[in-house]
């Protein structure tokens, strides 16, 4: 039996009024997916949210089976994890992302200080490219790295920093949750937040003039003026998913939060140039070459930022077609000719990220009875007749030898 979970990043939503009061995955011409949800149960995923933080990555720990509350720190750690920086329990990982900071009193005004006079423009620096944000990182670790404070870079607007030893309990909040509004509220608060503010404030300093900035402004673009520091945490040993299943497990993912993911329960992480291009039907090709010496792979693939982040509704309706078209369909007609196999698709908001994530999971060759016509959508999950399940203990009844 082969086992294959397929995590479509950002594809669920709300309904739109450009579709008609429709979601995308509802307007969109998904056959493959729909066939999956028609042969299998489909409902709706539940993550316990009691104690617990809230970030990329969580969805991916607890369909995985790791309790968030004990194993879920942030999405920094998952990072460090992934790009192969070396840290300890006693470390802080923060995610260090590229953003555009502009005055609230708009052309001609400065940001001399962070604070209530300052508009969170952009939080993707204008979608910056990762050899641009690379040079950026480097001149702000090579003015503010020391022995406790390290700037690593990583794709596009996305890096780390971490705090050696560092104070766990600021409270850090996500740049796209402030979007088009004052920064003063949202800035870092709690044990250790003066020296997280301070670092991001000389940061500003360092960026506003430097050259890759002007370039990018001469251009036309948004600059790279500021680093948010945020989705914080303590890197946690998790126990091996592939020994406790006693499977062999690979996982396909561009993101490096996914990745970490993977890495952190123990399986093995494809190499990124492999996936260089981005392109769905490469990433299902190598996971069908995965399978020829594994039993598991866990495949996240993600809308790109520009769709989720953009305005443009129908651009997502055409994502989640590719998906579906290049992804999804060779996987399944793959998967079919090297013989049985388990499937769990689950699908996540992108916009907003706090819709609940519903699922289709089965086995190929077994029908369920009267679901003729059923698709995998928000609205079909919310009418089955499944309960919620718990994600976390989901692993179980997906690895099941029954």
């Amino acid at each position: 039996m082969k086992y294959v979970i397929v995590h479509a990043g950002g594809m669920a939503d709300y309904p739109q009024p450009e579709l008609d009061g429709r979601t995308p995955l509802q307007v969109a011409t998904t056959p493959h997916l729909d066939r999956l949800a028609q042969i299998g149960e489909l409902g709706r995923l539940m993550i316990p949210s009691e104690g617990i933080r809230h970030g990329s990555g969580l969805l991916g720990a607890a369909i995985l089976g790791y309790d968030p509350k004990k194993y879920y720190q942030g999405p920094g750690p998952l990072e460090a994890a992934s790009l192969g920086v070396s840290v300890t329990e006693h470390d802080v990982v923060y995610r260090c992302t590229m953003v555009t900071l502009r005055p609230e009193g708009g052309k001609g005004a400065e940001i001399k200080k962070l604070g209530p006079n300052v508009i969170m423009d952009d939080a993707t620096a204008g979608l910056i490219e990762t050899e641009e944000a690379r040079e950026l990182i480097e001149a702000i670790n090579e003015q503010l790295g020391s022995e406790t404070i390290q700037f690593y870079p990583g794709a596009g607007h996305r890096h780390l920093m971490v705090w050696v030893k560092g104070k766990p309990r600021a409270i850090c909040n996500d740049p796209q949750s402030i979007l088009g509004q004052s920064i003063a509220d949202a800035l870092p608060t709690g044990d250790g937040a003066d020296i997280l503010r301070k670092l991001m404030d000389t940061a500003h300093l360092i960026l506003r003039d430097h050259p890759v900035n002007d370039d990018r402004v001469a251009a036309g673009k948004k600059p790279a003026n500021c680093v948010w520091l945020w989705g914080e945490g303590r890197a946690v040993m998790w126990p091996s998913l592939t020994e406790k299943y006693e499977i062999a497990g690979a996982v396909v993912a561009t993101s490096d939060v996914y990745r970490g993911v993977g890495i952190c329960a123990g399986l093995d992480a494809v190499d990124p140039e492999r996936l260089a291009d981005g392109d769905l039907r490469t990433r299902a090709s190598v996971a069908l070459t995965e399978f020829l010496k594994k039993d598991f792979v866990y495949v996240h693939a993600r809308l790109t930022d520009e769709i989720i982040h953009g305005t443009d509704i129908k651009a997502k309706v055409r994502g989640i077609e590719e998906f579906d078209r290049h992804l999804v369909g060779p996987l399944v007609e793959g998967l079919t000719k090297q013989g049985p196999y388990r499937f769990l698709v689950v699908c996540d908001h992108g916009r907003g990220g706090n819709g609940q994530p519903f699922y289709a999971f089965g086995e190929a060759g077994k029908q369920v009875s009267d679901t003729a016509g059923r698709r995998l959508t928000e609205s079909d999950a919310q009418a089955a007749d499944t309960p919620a399940r718990d994600a976390t203990k989901f692993v179980h009844k997906f690895f099941s030898k029954s």
